[in-house]
């Protein structure tokens, strides 16, 4: 079950962002990659390792062992991962990564992306109707 931690009814964003992969394997492993983080920091916060709203400092040890030699990503700092318990959907589409979301705050996303190899389209479905993505789509 994925709950939503958040704190004002201003989320209006309809943020769409794709990956574009060399290949459905690579972006199928990518989405893996984000399931694992956001499973682990489900695990954190509710072992109060991360105070969603709160600035975090640290990781946890199993935040810093998944993250270093887990899933080998090296770029998200402490106080983003909170961005994985934002209301995300992320999907795999052949060779693309979908994440949507009514975030703006999706630079933990973007450095996963990047650093599995993707090629990365950012926008806001409220600007860019008709893309077939994002609420409206």
């Amino acid at each position: 079950m994925k709950l939503w931690y958040g704190y004002g009814s201003e989320h209006s964003m309809n943020l769409v962002m794709i990956g574009q992969f060399k290949d459905a394997g690579d972006a199928t492993e990518a989405k893996e990659v984000i399931e694992r983080i956001t499973e682990q920091v489900g695990i954190d916060i509710e072992a109060d390792h991360i105070e969603v709203g709160e600035q975090t400092d640290r990781y946890s040890d199993d935040m810093l062992t998944l993250l270093g030699s887990g899933v080998n990503v090296h770029h998200i700092y402490p106080a983003e991962l909170e961005q994985f318990a934002y209301d995300v959907s992320v999907e795999v589409e052949d060779d693309k990564v979908l994440v949507t979301t009514d975030e703006i705050d999706v630079s933990a996303f973007l450095k996963v992306l990047l650093d599995q190899g993707a090629r990365v389209e950012v926008y806001s479905a409220h600007r860019h109707p008709g893309t077939g993505y994002g609420r409206g789509g």
